[in-house]
């Protein structure tokens, strides 16, 4: 079976944020033939098309896009949508020629907040899913509270329900971008 590289993206910079915390979880149980890479987007500009000269930053960011399967998403919600330092992500890959590092790509979406658990930032980031021609898993879905004790106090993941759902969610990612790419 061929080894499924992922790029995860948490939607939060903060250190000790619950997303990381999840995608850091999610990096360490990764079935077997899957391999996961968390970016880093804390020195990221936001998209401006009149910078000509890409930071380092940014090409080390579309160098990992480009050379992934697929894609994890985690993310908190800001004003009912997802936060500006994930969309940025995806808008400095959605400007490569013929949205090569996105497009027919899988991507699996999950995240923590406050009570609805960024049940609106998910489904909002699958509509900007549509443009950039990235193809989500549709279930399991990942939703959890990082205010109700699913986390410790430096963010990781300690909730045995939610760690299963992520489990399942990195098995269906593997086979939906195993099979994207017959």
């Amino acid at each position: 079976m061929p080894t499924t590289k992922v790029l995860a993206l948490s939607g939060s910079l903060r250190a000790k944020s619950s997303n990381k915390g999840l995608l850091r979880y999610a990096q360490a149980n990764a079935p077997q033939g899957m391999q996961i890479e968390i970016a880093d987007l804390t020195d990221i500009p936001f998209y401006n098309a009149d910078i000509t000269e890409q930071p380092a930053a940014v090409k080390t960011l579309l160098a990992q896009f480009a050379t992934a399967d697929a894609f994890l998403f985690a993310g908190p919600e800001y004003n009912y949508s997802i936060s500006p330092a994930l969309k940025n992500a995806i808008d400095w890959a959605s400007r490569a020629p013929d949205n090569a590092l996105l497009g027919g790509k899988a991507a699996a979406v999950m995240g923590s907040g406050g009570g609805m658990g960024t049940s609106r930032a998910q489904y909002h980031l699958r509509q900007v899913f549509v443009f950039t021609d990235i193809h989500p898993i549709n279930k399991p879905e990942v939703f959890a509270n990082a205010f109700a004790g699913q986390f410790d106090a430096d963010g990781n993941l300690t909730d045995e329900r939610i760690q299963d759902g992520v489990k399942q969610l990195l098995a269906a990612l593997a086979t939906w971008s195993l099979q994207l790419r017959k």
